[in-house]
């Protein structure tokens, strides 16, 4: 099977490294959770590809979590994911319309806000 290419790849990136400044050491320290994000490159359940966001040490891994269960893990579709990231996309919207799915904990699901990402510069 041949690697995708996600365009949030670059946003998890991004991410790993901002966890590693003291704004990403206090976002950490604050949520404290383990998310999971599957993502899809055009349709929710299909090639998905699996990223790791652990606040409680601070790191981001492509790969399921490892650790027993993620707090919360969400599905959802690649570009959306960058929009959401982005701040462009509200994800209670998107929950309410499908284009994102929630397992486990809701009230840790709260906790992950666009302000977790660093803000990207304008390309």
């Amino acid at each position: 099977m041949a690697t995708v290419q996600l365009k949030s790849d670059f946003i998890f990136e991004l991410l790993k490294r901002f966890l590693q400044t003291d704004e990403g050491i206090a976002v950490k320290n604050k949520v404290n959770l383990v998310y999971q994000f599957n993502l899809a490159p055009e349709k929710i359940g299909k090639d998905e590809v699996s990223y790791t966001i652990n606040l409680k040490k601070g790191e981001v891994i492509k790969g399921p979590y490892e650790g027993g269960k993620p707090d919360t893990t969400f599905t959802l579709r690649d570009e959306d994911f960058v929009k959401l990231a982005d701040g462009k996309l509200n994800p209670q919207i998107a929950f309410m319309r499908g284009a994102l799915k929630i397992k486990g904990s809701l009230s840790a699901a709260q906790k992950f806000t666009p302000d977790i990402f660093p803000k990207r510069p304008k390309l």
